[in-house]
């Protein structure tokens, strides 16, 4: 286990590992899923690394394996639990494709995040779980704690344990002690759990909000990717187009994101949807905010 100031950090440990070490050359990311090149960090950080990146489709059970074996990937950045920014999960028959595919030469980075807030379903066990020797697991406090908190953590396979290890010395020499400390401190005596427990009540609250807002005034909307989380995805009609949606809505003061913004080639016509965050969101701002834009969700 290597501690990392934050999510970013980790992957970037883990992709420097490969490229040096592991032999990766291209590395794939799930499209709609971090975003473009020129909109995400983690894409420009293998990009600047030498790193060749490729794009693989999402559908309704998760990434499509079937294509990353002809991406030319040797690894892939995945999130299976529940797929950012879609919601889906990756289903039995994906993941057992995945690991098969990562047992013959690939390698996998799990990001685990959202594992703490499920609300209708029982938890999604880790890929790590199925392949530990191929599979990273990167998890994180940032989201279960605050944003401020810049802790995470890669379970490396062994074999590359000593190399990430190695980077991460190499790359800050070790994440603030004290941080570490107040962090076991909070797991040692049943802290984090009361405030897990706690956050899940707030957020399954604004969540409902959320739903019955959209019901009363915007029926026809199916909102998906709520099973986990701190955000809902709405479809658009066919026909519409997401920025002029956005910038109508903004003129209304109310900000939305598009899924477009999420996608590896944004230039590519695909199904245009909203993606709704409700986690830092009061409950008695969504109703209003969701009457305000009803109009235009179609």
């Amino acid at each position: 286990m290597i501690v990392s100031t934050g999510f970013a950090q980790g992957i970037n440990l883990v992709l420097r590992a490969l490229a040096r070490q592991g032999g990766v050359t291209c590395v794939a990311f799930e499209d709609p899923g971090y975003g473009s090149a020129q909109a995400d960090e983690t894409v420009r950080a293998a990009l600047a690394m030498g790193i060749g990146v490729a794009y693989v489709p999402v559908d309704e059970q998760g990434l499509v394996v079937g294509e990353l074996a002809a991406s030319g990937a040797q690894a892939v950045v995945v999130t299976p639990a529940h797929q950012s920014p879609t919601g889906v999960v990756l289903s039995p028959a994906r993941r057992h494709a995945l690991t098969d595919w990562a047992r013959h030469g690939g390698w996998v980075i799990e990001d685990d995040y959202d594992s703490e807030f499920r609300y209708d379903k029982e938890p999604v066990g880790a890929l790590q779980g199925l392949a530990p020797d191929q599979v990273f697991l990167l998890g994180t406090a940032s989201k279960a704690l605050a944003p401020a908190v810049r802790l995470g953590w890669v379970h490396a396979p062994s074999a590359l344990a000593a190399a990430v290890a190695a980077e991460k010395q190499m790359s800050d020499r070790g994440s603030c002690t004290l941080d570490q400390l107040a962090l076991a401190t909070l797991l040692t005596t049943g802290r984090y759990d009361r405030h897990l427990r706690r956050m899940r009540t707030v957020y399954a609250a604004r969540r409902t909000a959320l739903t019955g807002a959209f019901a009363r005034h915007a029926p026809r909307v199916q909102l998906t990717g709520l099973a986990a989380g701190f955000h809902a995805v709405a479809p658009l009609p066919s026909a519409a187009d997401e920025t002029e949606v956005i910038a109508a809505a903004r003129e209304r003061r109310v900000g939305l994101h598009g899924i477009g913004g999420y996608r590896g080639h944004p230039d590519i016509a695909a199904p245009p949807a909203l993606v709704m965050g409700f986690g830092n969101v009061r409950e008695r701002a969504i109703e209003p905010a969701v009457a305000a834009v009803a109009d235009l969700l179609g």
